[in-house]
């Protein structure tokens, strides 16, 4: 059974089941997720508690099996947590969760609480995580997207009871936020906390805000790919800024602009040949929110301009390897943030023209 963290709380609500499994890579809200389950279950009476964390290929999962099938001397119902920090069982931990998923069907002694980092297609198609999630409630936490952050930042203030001013100076004030706590969730839950402290309930003006959070931002390589082909500058000069300063490999920034470059020129190559847009983007494994972006720029750009944008990519491949090239800066990032801003600029909506 899959549920979304959203219903999580009205499901609590009309009781428990004795298998959960949450997976995501955004560990506040997984946390939060967990919280609320032992809440529930500590509320019905589960007292006694065992944490197993898997560690390791020759991780002893026969602890984990007799957890799931004893009670404790001090309590008739317990949880037994599994933490899977890599993903990946294994062989002997694919049985041992298949075993778990079958035990816990009508076991109204042990709620088995599994947590898992963000888990790929094909483990999803696994006999282990498909016995986990026929066996139980499945839920899978989803990181809070950056067009959504101002919203999840409004509402994360009103459970404190604060608020921003309204109109215009409210949402630049929730802009600002976003743009200082971006990528870094447990970090922004944080800054939230810290209002909570320093100011009262109600309205929380500009320079209060401006005063009190810090600038905690992490910046996701893949993520600035997204905002380029979004043509979103000013954000993308920030993410590229931001990555330095956080030590990221100009290589790897590199390869993740040049791979959307050569990616863009082999879908507008395969349409000029005849095959449809879709069919295209398929061949190419673009999909998601990148199916979306490649959908929208690739009518603004001209063959001439793929081919200038592949040119700059391999001139840029050179400068982060150490050569120079005419007209090019010497340095990498700042070759980086030029070939960053051809591509945004490029695929930037254009804004119509205002005639007098």
């Amino acid at each position: 059974m899959q549920l979304a963290p959203a219903q999580l709380t009205q499901h609590l609500q009309r009781g428990l089941r004795p298998l959960y499994l949450l997976h995501g890579d955004e560990p506040l809200l997984v946390q939060e997720a967990a919280d609320a389950i032992r809440g529930a279950a500590r509320t019905q009476g589960y007292t006694e508690r065992t944490v197993h964390t898997v560690a390791g290929a020759h991780f002893d999962w026969s602890a984990v099996l007799a957890a799931g099938g004893s009670l404790s001397l001090f309590s008739d119902k317990q949880i037994v947590e599994i933490r899977i920090p890599s993903g990946k069982p294994g062989k002997d931990g694919s049985t041992a969760l298949q075993q778990v998923a079958q035990s816990a069907a009508g076991n109204d002694g042990t709620l088995t609480l599994v947590l898992l980092p963000k888990v790929d297609f094909q483990a999803k198609k696994s006999a282990w995580f498909a016995a986990l999630e026929g066996g139980g409630v499945a839920i899978e936490v989803q990181p809070v997207e950056r067009g959504a952050l101002p919203q999840w930042i409004s509402q994360r203030l009103a459970q404190n009871n604060q608020r921003v001013v309204g109109g215009e100076e409210g949402q630049r004030t929730l802009q600002f936020f976003a743009d200082r706590v971006e990528g870094n969730l447990l970090a922004a839950h944080q800054e939230i906390q810290k209002l909570a402290l320093l100011y009262p309930a109600g309205e929380l003006g500009f320079e209060q805000v401006e005063s009190a959070v810090l600038n905690v931002a992490r910046y996701d390589v893949f993520k600035l790919s997204e905002a380029v082909l979004a043509g979103q500058a000013t954000r993308v000069q920030r993410m590229l800024d931001g990555l330095q300063a956080e030590g990221e490999a100009e290589v790897l920034v590199h390869y993740t602009l040049s791979e959307d470059i050569r990616a863009l020129k082999r879908v507008k190559d395969a349409m000029a040949a005849g095959r449809p847009l879709p069919m295209a983007l398929r061949e190419q494994r673009v999909w998601g929110v990148k199916e979306k972006l490649y959908e929208r720029v690739l009518p603004r750009l001209s063959t001439t301009t793929l081919d200038n944008l592949l040119h700059a990519a391999h001139v840029v491949d050179g400068i982060v390897k150490g050569l120079k090239a005419p007209g090019w800066p010497t340095n990498g990032w700042q070759a980086l943030h030029r070939l960053a801003m051809e591509l945004c600029l490029a695929a930037a909506p254009q804004r119509p023209v205002n005639r007098a």
